[in-house]
């Protein structure tokens, strides 16, 4: 039997929460211990995380905050909680999620069962050839900026579980430790990078746009991916007035639009006549303009279609010369395979859902590299580009499963004679 505590918190709730934790891995917190370390002591670390939350006690420490680079060359500040206390958020997560799940809306994708980016692509593919115009919606520091009050309100319209309310406050309230070794605390905002923080953002911006996208503007389709949402119009006139009433929706609840970021696009594809200066917009890694395509009958058309943004190009591109692989003679095309192949699986998993053939340029470029390794490492193939190529591409056709790229896209280089 488990000892008497003022919240009923079972063990196995905190056993079923570190095993999720673990899965998911993660960068050590302000504590500097990692999972590995947390496992040393286990049942004692356990057992103190179980004892502290059961009877209330239980404080978070600060979330360590850092930087992580965008691709407009800004950065995203990101929260890193300890290992104990991702534990601690799991177990109010694996609580909460099923309450709110049955309530979310089904144009909701991010961080939810069952459901995926490629659903919200697609999706918002399907409703591009429909609707002639976008309301391209960006939220301005949506995590940084989510009202602690509102926030609250929210999570006890669906539960009045005492722990779950405390834990929850605790967390909004946290102090953030910055790089410098300063902390902070805010009235407002929750640490992107928490276990619990994507629930409670959907949470927020069920009550904050998707409830009342419903209620006003029931004719409107939307995809919502955590706070980058698309909407679809009839007409430029439709989607101003739509700004306008979300601009001023999202005031209300202590948030804005970025007045550059937010745009109105028009999806020009064949049969739709006239012009405008916004053609295309980004969602999810993919870039959505007209681009040629050819139909099941054989025909060639211009549709309005997703493929792989050039800022998720170049971020691809950057990672890929950053191995510095024709430099590495001292490894053998397996070492690569073992080394990058999970990496490029990832890469092709995701952006060859849509359009792969975006991704060529990409692989091209990898395939040079290799190409200039294989010049430096076999001495019978310095300075002869053509014949390193033709070799290289004698391997790919025989071992096509050494990289993805080779075996899933066809990516591979000429063989030649």
């Amino acid at each position: 039997m488990e000892e008497a505590k003022p919240f009923q918190i079972s063990k196995k709730q905190v056993w079923d929460a570190f095993k999720r934790v673990k899965a998911n891995r993660g960068a050590a917190g302000v504590d500097g211990q990692s999972i590995a370390d947390f496992e040393e002591e286990l049942e004692n670390n356990l057992y103190k995380l179980w004892n502290r939350l059961s009877s209330g006690s239980y404080f978070p420490p600060p979330v360590r905050r850092v930087e992580i680079p965008k691709g407009d060359g800004k950065k995203r500040p990101l929260g890193i909680p300890t290992v104990a206390d991702r534990i601690a958020q799991m177990v109010v997560k694996e609580y909460l999620e099923p309450l709110l799940e049955v309530h979310f809306h089904e144009d909701s994708y991010g961080y939810r069962p069952r459901k995926s980016a490629h659903d919200a692509v697609g999706k918002a593919r399907q409703r591009c050839w429909r609707y002639a115009w976008v309301l391209d919606l960006d939220i301005k520091g949506f995590f940084d900026n989510i009202d602690h009050k509102l926030m609250m309100k929210a999570v006890r319209q669906h539960t009045d579980c005492r722990w779950v309310l405390l834990y929850v406050e605790r967390w909004l309230k946290c102090l953030v430790q910055h790089p410098d070794g300063t902390t902070v605390t805010s009235d407002r905002g929750t640490p992107q990078g928490g276990v619990v923080s994507p629930l409670l953002a959907n949470l927020f911006l069920h009550y904050a746009f998707d409830k009342w996208m419903d209620r006003e503007f029931p004719t409107v389709p939307f995809e919502r991916y955590a706070d980058d949402v698309i909407c679809h119009c009839n007409s430029e006139s439709q989607a101003e007035k739509l700004r306008i009433a979300i601009t001023q929706r999202l005031m209300e609840c202590r948030l804005e639009l970025h007045p550059e970021k937010t745009k109105i696009v028009y999806c020009k594809e064949d049969g739709r006549r006239g012009s405008y200066p916004e053609c295309k917009f980004d969602y999810l890694g993919y870039t959505f303009r007209p681009r040629v395509a050819i139909s099941k009958r054989g025909v060639f058309f211009v549709g309005f279609l997703p493929a792989m943004s050039k800022k998720a190009a170049k971020s691809i591109c950057d990672e890929i010369r950053s191995w510095r692989i024709h430099n590495r003679t001292d490894k053998s095309l397996e070492d690569f395979s073992r080394m990058f192949n999970p990496k490029l699986r990832g890469w092709i998993n995701y952006y060859a859902k849509f359009y792969k053939s975006e991704m060529y340029k990409v692989f091209h470029i990898l395939n040079r590299i290799m190409i200039k390794w294989a010049m430096r490492k076999f001495k019978n193939l310095r300075g002869r580009q053509r014949r390193a190529m033709h070799w290289l591409g004698r391997v790919a056709h025989q071992q096509s499963h050494l990289f993805a790229h080779w075996q899933v896209l066809g990516m591979r280089p000429p063989a030649g004679q």
